[in-house]
């Protein structure tokens, strides 16, 4: 009994104490949540009635990384507001931009158009605006066109239409306007001579002038010399021709007015005349054209790979076949031309010919061009041609192994060879026009004999 009496005893003497320890905790926990809850609200944003910054939804970035609070019971780091940007008042001003397009092969406008994202309207009311639908349809791959433009609005574009004129449209308030300038051109005359080593163009290069005057200069005699397979080493030329500037700046070399040429030791000349109706040609001394009425070769070509024979091995057929006419390889794509004038009688796929055309020349003429690669834009049965237009371009459809024209020469419906048959003479100067023909002449033929001197080339 005893025992349990004094374990009662020290119980009740150890109430009071827990009592006092469980008041304790019970005070400490209620001071440390009102701690928590001050520092709360010093941590917390601004209420929307207070004077602090706002703070705005996708200006955190700009503004920085919140300040990092401070001691407990320290006031917060104060965040200053971004500057606001000054509204503008007065409208954008379009911004035009000039964009130059080089044309390429088989590129029309409307392509162009499309593919500097233009507005087809714009284009739509261009073709509209009288008499320029053929300037505007008609490019020529390498050429620029100057174009302005606002985002897919034109405000202008600029063509040069030849070396004399440019073509500029404007764009105004009353819609577009066209006007057809001409260019500030001045022409120089001018001499050079040389002698061939190894080509036409390499001594026409040391004499100072143009591989276009070269060219021109194969032109003109292109009837009597051929300057693929005559020229030799020793042939010499002199050439009067015109020269080009704009705004003092050479452009392109003009016409020739003049020219002779030495080949294998036999002299050829010939000089340019204007008839009064403004017709130009070239003629020898005595007024007779060097223009035959067709043209011996009709396209620029490498090699005769096949000649005329009527006993040829054919090299697909593997049979004897007569071969009635000349093939003349040459890359795939160069432009064939007319033999001469006539009136196009046949165009499209003619079995071993492939594509190919047929040109009446009258007098009982027909040539033909066969294996092109495609046709000239317009040449269709019907369509009348000058001697030298493109008609068609150099392919490899139908019986043929490689890229090449073959070409026939027809009279009266009987084959004759293309490479040696007589050729018909074109009209000579008339008489009315003799006197004016030799006053206009003869001051251009003195040019190509200029008195012997240490100066080769004369301005």
């Amino acid at each position: 009994m005893s025992s349990a009496s004094e374990k009662s005893a020290r119980a009740r003497a150890r109430a009071p104490a827990l009592w006092l320890s469980a008041a304790v905790i019970t005070i400490i926990a209620a001071l440390a949540v009102l701690a928590w809850s001050r520092l709360r609200v010093l941590d917390a944003p601004a209420s929307p009635t207070s004077s602090g910054p706002k703070t705005v939804p996708g200006l955190l970035a700009a503004q920085g990384p919140p300040a990092p609070p401070g001691p407990q019971g320290a006031a917060p780091r104060p965040q200053t507001a971004p500057r606001p940007q000054a509204a503008s008042t007065s409208p954008a001003t379009p911004v035009s931009e000039t964009v130059q397009v080089t044309v390429g092969r088989n590129d029309t406008l409307d392509r162009i158009f499309r593919r500097i994202r233009l507005s087809r309207e714009d284009l739509a009311t261009l073709r509209a605006l009288p008499g320029l639908e053929q300037d505007l349809d008609r490019l020529r791959p390498g050429e620029t066109l100057t174009l302005v433009r606002h985002g897919t609005e034109l405000l202008g574009l600029t063509r040069r239409l030849s070396l004399a004129e440019t073509l500029r449209i404007e764009r105004s308030s009353a819609g577009f306007q066209a006007r057809v300038l001409a260019n500030p051109l001045e022409t120089h005359v001018r001499t050079v001579s040389g002698t061939l080593d190894h080509s036409l163009f390499e001594a026409m290069a040391r004499a100072g002038a143009h591989e276009q005057t070269a060219l021109a200069l194969g032109s003109v005699f292109a009837w009597d010399i051929d300057f693929i397979k005559d020229l030799r080493p020793g042939d010499s030329f002199t050439v009067t021709y015109q020269e080009i500037f704009e705004n003092g700046r050479y452009v392109a070399d003009g016409p020739i007015l003049a020219a002779r040429f030495v080949n294998q030791g036999r002299e050829y000349l010939a000089v340019r005349y204007v008839a009064p109706d403004g017709k130009a040609g070239y003629y020898t001394p005595n007024g007779r054209s060097l223009r035959k009425a067709f043209l011996r070769v009709p396209l620029a070509f490498t090699r005769v790979s096949s000649p005329f024979n009527l006993h040829r091995f054919h090299p697909i057929l593997h049979r004897i076949r007569a071969h009635t006419g000349v093939d003349y390889a040459a890359p795939m794509g160069t432009p064939v031309h007319a033999a001469g004038d006539g009136k196009v009688i046949f165009a499209g796929r003619k079995g071993g010919y492939g594509n190919a055309v047929l040109i009446d020349h009258g007098h009982g003429i027909v040539t033909v061009y066969g294996h092109l690669s495609r046709f000239a834009r317009g040449i269709r049965n019907g369509r009348q041609v000058t001697q030298g237009e493109v008609i068609a371009f150099v392919g490899m459809t139908g019986l043929a192994t490689g890229p090449h024209l073959h070409y026939e020469y027809r009279v009266n419906g009987v084959f004759k060879n293309p490479q040696t048959v007589n050729l018909p003479e074109t009209v000579p100067i008339s008489p009315a026009l003799r006197a004016d023909f030799l006053a206009k002449t003869g001051p251009l033929l003195a040019s190509l004999f200029p008195p012997v001197g240490p100066a080769l080339v004369s301005r």
